[in-house]
């Protein structure tokens, strides 16, 4: 770099050299397609794969310091955020750019519990898949199948369109997954509670019997509010990504978040707890656990819910979801797995193996504990995870139409066979 915040590229091929402007710390790729041999050259392309050192957008809505473990929605740090405000009020928050006045978040409210109600034609869609079919395949067809009830959906650069499709998402994914999590369990549905919370309605559709009126659990209901806004968006993850550059071909909401939901689906992305549960039923024992934390150090195994791409400290989620952990237990007992995990933490951040090596829990550690003692299938917790993200995607997906981007047509670099002529088939 210069003094003219620009990057000097000196062609050792040809003598010839390169300013190229720096923004924000980072270079464009396009101003490497000057650099060429020959004028009628194609130019230097970037090779990246899984965009791992590539900003594919600039954006206003989710910031992480992966050092420092801070995550932040519009400036707000999610400590406060997860203390002190609700889902809806954080959905509202990544979605506008601004907390919501009081007038501002009742109407807010109120337009979202007003459409939670699902089509009775979506539940015959839903009652056609077998009984045994997993929660998240349904989640993701019935998601796209709503782009067929809503056409208007398709007039994504009418504002009004824009907001109302957003609300019916928000407000929708809930009651398709508590149709889904009832379909599995041979329940009828339960039709959605106006009179209820965001997060407390989800749980009376889910659990609601032969009450004639459901109350929530508050702190189970203030768990999920707090999940909720913990999972509400993550910067530019897979999924997101995903959202995106299905986006960025002007599809409408509904299959560009199918698409979404279907990244999350990937036992890499949304399955990451469920991967923490089974490797603790696997040890088996606090006694296991040593030799365990043994094959691990041996390259024989993984230590499931530690480390993450983006994070090089402690998950600031995590902390989190542990102290709720504690309360969640006191109303549903403990889950038999939490003495495991937690010896297994106190362990993992006393070996100098795995601090040196910055593997600290993450989210994905404590969450499938906390939905497991919640009376939560396994199958469930990509779903779960796809309800508040839902905002998430909602915002980056506003974000890529105001900003007018391109469609995505990432380039390739060629590595095959060069030109050879066709041999019919008798002769080969």
């Amino acid at each position: 770099m210069n003094g003219r915040n620009t990057l000097t590229i000196i062609d050792n091929r040809t003598g010839k050299q390169y300013e190229i402007p720096i923004e924000n710390q980072t270079v464009r790729a396009m101003d490497l397609r000057q650099i060429k041999v020959k004028d009628e050259d194609f130019g230097m392309m970037t090779y990246d794969p899984a965009l791992m050192n590539t900003a594919h957008c600039k954006s206003r809505i989710t910031y992480i310091d992966g050092d420092k473990g801070a995550l932040l929605y519009r400036g707000y740090p999610i400590e406060q955020l997860a203390e002190q405000s609700d889902f809806l009020e954080t959905a509202s928050l990544i979605l506008s750019g601004e907390l919501p006045l009081q007038k501002q978040h009742d109407d807010w409210t109120r337009q979202v519990t007003l459409h939670t109600m699902l089509h009775t034609n979506i539940a015959k869609l839903m009652e056609g898949f077998r009984h045994d079919a997993h929660p998240m395949g349904m989640f993701i067809s019935t998601v796209g199948a709503l782009s067929t009830f809503y056409p208007d959906a398709k007039e994504i650069f009418s504002p009004e369109s824009r907001r109302l499709q957003t609300i019916r998402l928000i407000a929708k994914v809930p009651s398709i997954a508590a149709y889904a999590f009832r379909h599995s369990i041979g329940r009828p549905f339960n039709q959605p509670d106006n009179d209820l919370t965001y997060a407390g309605n989800f749980l009376s559709m889910l659990f609601r019997m032969t009450e004639l009126k459901y109350q929530p659990n508050p702190v189970l209901e203030r768990a999920m509010e707090v999940l909720f806004i913990l999972h509400a968006d993550h910067e530019q993850n897979c999924s997101t990504t995903t959202m995106r550059t299905i986006g960025s071909s002007h599809a409408d909401p509904y299959s560009a978040l199918a698409g979404a939901a279907a990244a999350l689906y990937g036992p890499l992305h949304g399955g990451a707890n469920e991967a923490v549960l089974r490797m603790l039923h696997e040890i088996g024992s606090i006694n296991n656990i040593p030799a365990f934390i043994k094959r691990v150090k041996a390259g024989e195994g993984r230590l499931m819910g530690f480390g993450h791409r983006v994070y090089k400290s402690y998950d600031p989620r995590a902390k989190i979801i542990k102290k709720m952990a504690d309360l969640v237990f006191d109303v549903t007992g403990k889950n038999p797995l939490l003495e495991m995990a937690l010896e297994l933490e106190r362990i993992a951040l006393e070996d100098e193996y795995f601090v040196s090596r910055k593997l600290y829990p993450n989210v994905d550690f404590y969450s499938g504990l906390i939905y497991q003692a919640m009376g939560f299938p396994i199958e469930m917790f990509p779903v779960l995870f796809a309800i508040p993200r839902t905002s998430g995607w909602l915002a980056h997906w506003l974000e890529l139409l105001e900003q007018d981007q391109r469609i995505a047509r990432p380039r390739q670099l060629y590595i095959g066979p060069d030109e050879r002529p066709y041999v019919p088939l008798a002769r080969r």
